[in-house]
């Protein structure tokens, strides 16, 4: 695939398969992994999907803005500012109602036309503690 097709596709695991994790049978690789800072990665398409759900159960209002792109080869390097209203449970955290904004970057490996792997880091220390489960820093 070229750079601007993988692009397209991260685009559209964006746009589409935030609200509609379902669609992440056609997107990601049987062999997708995620991996995240200082957890274990998450193997298969279910366990994506059952991350997909629980952000945005948590913040059904979820929406993203990319700040921007590159893509070289078979990767493709996206960093986006997430914003939501905290309206479920979120890793235990009861529902408060503030509205958060948290960076994110990930780099993704395309691999046949689908996503095979993904490493995500986003600001889940400033998201924590716009929800009050951390205290600021300072």
């Amino acid at each position: 695939m070229s750079t601007e097709a993988n692009k397209a596709l991260v685009r559209r695991f964006y746009a589409e398969g935030v609200h509609n994790p379902a669609l992440f049978d056609e997107l990601l690789a049987p062999t997708y992994v995620l991996h995240f800072p200082g957890r274990p990665p998450i193997a298969g398409i279910e366990g994506a999907k059952q991350l997909m759900v629980a952000y945005s159960t948590a913040f059904p209002d979820l929406q993203l803005t990319t700040e921007g792109m590159v893509a070289e080869g078979d990767k493709v390097a996206i960093r986006n500012t997430w914003r939501g209203t905290h309206q479920g449970v979120f890793q235990g955290l009861p529902a408060t109602g503030k509205h958060v904004v948290f960076t994110g970057s990930d780099i993704f490996h395309i691999e046949g036309g689908k996503i095979a792997e993904q490493w995500a880091d986003l600001d889940a220390l400033g998201l924590m503690q716009q929800l009050g489960a951390i205290p600021p820093m300072g």
